[in-house]
């Protein structure tokens, strides 16, 4: 009877058997959510980790690309200058250098030697590396670009001012927009740093690295236009359909990749909007590096010469 009565209690009741039920079919509804979830997040995580590297890889491409031209800036224009020979820098652009506006001539020159810091240091300061591990040296770096960035930017729009652009009122436009925006940038970025704001700080960073680089695409483009062209589009006076284009092209562009790139980072996307941002990224590298590749073998390294030979003769 005893055992009777102890059988009844330990068999599971109906009521039981139900809350076990819900109970499975909840762990599996869970189980099934969280492998769903897994599934979404997967190719989320793998667009992210593709972003995050393709973006590494431009940062290097473009330091190196920079590093290079800045050289450039340094070996002919510096060594003209300082050989006596500074004339001769109308061989890069026409109307760089005329002795009868000295206030263009050290506008011009501030541009130059301010964009070569622009060049060597906007890739450096982009590293999460160093932001982290070495934040004084970011915040004192920082500082030094956000100045040279006002230097080269009022430095080109002193000149415009003061000598105009070989190009005329397009180009004047162009290259003035472009000054005024690379000054604009700076100083946000500068305000948004000092008031905390660090991730509008580093969007402000990336639209000014983007526009950094845009006097050293001007010369790039204009280079792979010649190779798969003739120059089509190219007035001798910089006042040809293709020139107008470009009094804009070189920095525009930038600034819209900058922005998606900006957006991926924050969030504000999907993974094919990710991907998209990544190959545009890889794009851009490739291009970076073989054209730099082009014109070192050929325009740039010839001038670095020329401007090392005058300084030392």
């Amino acid at each position: 009877m005893s055992g009777s009565r102890r059988h009844r209690r330990t068999r599971p009741s109906h009521a039981g058997k139900a809350a076990a039920r819900a109970r499975s079919d909840a762990d599996a509804v869970l189980r099934r959510s969280a492998d769903a979830t897994a599934a979404v997040a997967h190719p989320a995580r793998r667009a992210d980790i593709a972003l995050r590297w393709s973006a590494r890889l431009l940062v290097v491409v473009s330091w190196i690309g920079g590093a290079i031209f800045a050289a450039y800036i340094v070996a002919f224009f510096g060594g003209m200058a300082l050989g006596g020979a500074a004339g001769r820098w109308n061989e890069s652009l026409p109307g760089l250098f005329d002795p009868v506006t000295p206030i263009a001539v050290g506008a011009i020159g501030a541009h130059f030697i301010a964009g070569s810091v622009l060049l060597l240091l906007g890739p450096v300061q982009l590293i999460g590396a160093v932001r982290r591990r070495l934040p004084a040296l970011h915040r004192w770096l920082g500082r030094v670009y956000v100045i040279s960035a006002g230097l080269a930017g009022l430095g080109g729009l002193v000149f415009i001012a003061v000598r105009g652009t070989v190009g005329g009122t397009v180009m004047d436009i162009g290259f003035g927009l472009y000054g005024v925006l690379m000054v604009l940038c700076a100083w946000m970025a500068f305000v948004r740093a000092r008031a905390g704001r660090f991730d509008a700080h580093r969007a402000w960073a990336i639209r000014l690295f983007a526009l950094t680089v845009g006097s050293w695409l001007y010369r790039m483009e204009y280079g792979s236009w010649f190779l798969l062209t003739g120059g089509v589009g190219v007035g001798r006076d910089f006042s040809g359909a293709f020139d107008m284009v470009m009094a804009f092209l070189f920095f525009l562009p930038n600034l819209l990749v900058a922005e998606f790139f900006i957006r991926a980072r924050q969030g504000q996307r999907g993974s094919l909007a990710t991907l998209g941002a990544s190959a545009a990224l890889l794009a851009a590298s490739g291009l970076v590096a073989v054209v730099t590749f082009v014109f070192t073998r050929g325009a740039w390294g010839q001038r670095m010469a020329s401007g090392l030979l005058e300084l030392t003769s």
